[in-house]
């Protein structure tokens, strides 16, 4: 069976996109590829993103963002392009061409938490939480609509 290919992207690919990326990952890695890329991709991983990512098991100490650019010169192409910025950066939100199902899936930026470091990782464990419970969302309705005792 062939795999599904997904892309998330957002603008620098530090935060949201790779979180988003490796909880579907998680969930479904047999069914699906999946990549994450930003148009503007920072030199690395938010280290709140990092450490919160750590705490659920999941190691990006090593990952790298990557640009949208690149994929697009490799001639990639996806089945599902997600985009997961804010709501306020929606028009810098990078798209993708090609033929692929689009989604928008708004999230709140990690890089503008504010606070002492405590209030910054919760927030950032708040925002990790959305994503995971949207990312999760469509395997457990699917599970649901196959067993209506399963809830």
């Amino acid at each position: 069976m062939k795999k599904l290919k997904v892309l998330f992207i957002c603008t620098q690919n530090s935060a949201r996109s790779q979180m988003a990326e490796e909880f579907l990952r998680q969930f479904a890695g047999d069914s699906f590829e999946v990549e994450s890329a930003g148009l503007e991709p920072a030199a690395e991983v938010n280290p709140l993103v990092v450490e919160v990512m750590a705490e659920v098991g999941i190691d990006l100490s090593q990952k790298k963002p990557q640009s949208v650019f690149d994929l697009f010169k490799e001639r990639k192409l996806y089945d599902y392009v997600i985009t997961v910025c804010d709501s306020g950066a929606e028009g810098k939100c990078p798209i993708f061409p090609g033929l692929a199902q689009r989604w928008y899936w708004p999230f709140p930026d990690p890089a503008k938490v504010t606070g002492t470091r405590d209030e910054q990782l919760a927030e950032v464990r708040r925002i990790r939480d959305l994503i995971r419970e949207h990312v999760q969302r469509p395997f457990d309705e699917a599970f649901a609509v196959q067993d209506p005792f399963a809830r």
